[in-house]
């Protein structure tokens, strides 16, 4: 039977062979990143930050209008390579951003990110925003 949502996880639909020629650090990665995929989506739904923002892109937000906040993988894609993306982003998170700066106008229907830190500790921010910006883009077919 399928997990939650009806999908499987890149190592889960990989054949056992497969998995096999992969060299073992490799295969012993593919849990740990599953497991922490999952512990970094229960963080960031228990923190609130599932409210307005989603992992993949193309999502809708309420009423059918665009997301509030961007996807995580659009996040991703953006700040690639940025050295201080990490540190910039967290406190973004913990602090909300300016809305007269939006870098995300005519994307999302949200006008700014609100302060979070009553809502995330700056540990688990740091933590959560680590996990996003290493989220590959979807990859167009």
């Amino acid at each position: 039977s399928l997990p939650a949502g009806g999908k499987l996880g890149i190592a889960a639909r990989m054949s056992p062979e497969f998995l096999e020629q992969l060299p073992k650090p490799f295969r012993d990665a593919l849990p740990a990143r599953a497991a922490n995929d999952e512990a970094m989506k229960k963080l960031a739904n228990q923190s609130g930050c599932l409210t307005c923002h989603q992992v993949e892109p193309g999502g809708k937000g309420p009423d059918g209008l665009p997301p509030i906040g961007p996807a995580w993988k659009d996040v991703a894609a953006k700040y690639k390579g940025q050295k201080d993306a990490n540190k910039a982003l967290t406190h973004t998170v913990l602090t909300g951003s300016n809305p007269y700066e939006s870098h995300w106008k005519g994307k999302v229907s949200g006008l700014a990110m609100p302060p979070n830190a009553v809502a995330i500790k700056e540990a688990d921010a740091k933590q959560l925003v680590k996990w996003i910006l290493g989220l590959e883009a979807a990859k167009k077919s």
